[in-house]
């Protein structure tokens, strides 16, 4: 069973949603493998857990 892996920040659900049926859809053609088989795990990451040029993304300016 293929598992598709996303880390992103805070999503709402309708993201979430549409990301796994995107991502299972378009992975399910490529591969050729039925979208049932597939696993979508989505890893939100709080603002203050992510660095980015040696700064915390919830402490730059935009």
């Amino acid at each position: 069973m293929p598992v598709i892996t996303l880390e992103a920040g805070k999503l709402n659900t309708d993201q979430k949603r549409q990301l796994v049926k995107e991502l299972t859809d378009t992975a399910a053609k490529v591969m050729q493998v039925p979208e049932q088989a597939f696993i979508v795990l989505l890893k939100e990451n709080e603002m203050d857990n992510i660095g980015f040029g040696g700064e915390l993304l919830s402490e730059r300016k935009s």
